[in-house]
């Protein structure tokens, strides 16, 4: 898509702002994924500065979560019951990660945006780019980093490995949202939050820290 280049500066109306920015943010996202879509590149063809982008939506994360109509971020959900409380005694870091996942899914809201993503992406390969590009640019950091941090102490981390072990816990978050809110397949959908993210937690564990073979090298 070529950037449509004219003046940029303050539009009249700050809705009419903030409508034209998501407009030129969903179209960039869809077409150059979270990583080749630009703050530059959305002000551009929104019609203006890239600081209006930055003083309406604060970072490209924010800005990504409100193109996909997202009512929270969940990267900070994430970040937050990973990285900065950490599981509480007695839970383990899988268990809990599965809880902060949990209750991201659980906000009707939340669920129904990444639901929406998650039928449209098995038959449409655009809906299926901006399915990656969330779980990507959302997800898979903040489990990296968690897994990271759990393995201190045993040698500096792959970054490949890291990734890879994140990829996996999310293959499970991801079959689980499936199961539990698509299929509603019976035990799964029945099942509390709580109750899921104890029978999770062992696997997650062992995605995060545990022995799980060659991995892509391999």
């Amino acid at each position: 898509m070529t950037a449509q280049r004219g003046r940029t500066g303050r539009r009249a109306g700050d809705s009419g702002t903030r409508e034209a920015i998501l407009a030129a943010a969903r179209q960039r996202f869809a077409d150059y994924g979270y990583d080749g879509a630009t703050i530059r590149m959305i002000a551009a063809d929104a019609g203006v500065d890239p600081a209006l982008v930055h003083h309406y939506y604060g970072s490209k994360e924010r800005l990504f979560a409100a193109a996909l109509r997202l009512p929270i971020v969940p990267a900070e959900i994430i970040t937050a019951a990973l990285l900065d409380g950490g599981p509480q005694p007695g839970t383990s870091l899988g268990e809990h990660l599965a809880a902060a996942a949990l209750t991201v899914w659980e906000q009707a809201g939340m669920r129904a945006t990444f639901l929406g993503l998650l039928r449209s992406a098995v038959t449409s390969e655009r809906a299926a780019a901006l399915l990656r590009e969330f779980v990507t640019a959302t997800i898979m950091g903040p489990v990296a980093r968690a897994a990271s941090q759990a393995r201190s102490g045993q040698g500096e981390p792959d970054p490949a490995e890291l990734e890879y072990r994140a990829a996996m816990v999310i293959t499970q978050m991801v079959g689980v949202a499936m199961t539990r809110y698509v299929l509603a397949i019976g035990p799964v959908a029945a099942a509390t939050p709580e109750e899921l993210a104890v029978t999770l937690g062992p696997t997650l564990d062992r995605y995060l820290t545990g022995p799980i073979g060659p991995g892509p090298a391999g």
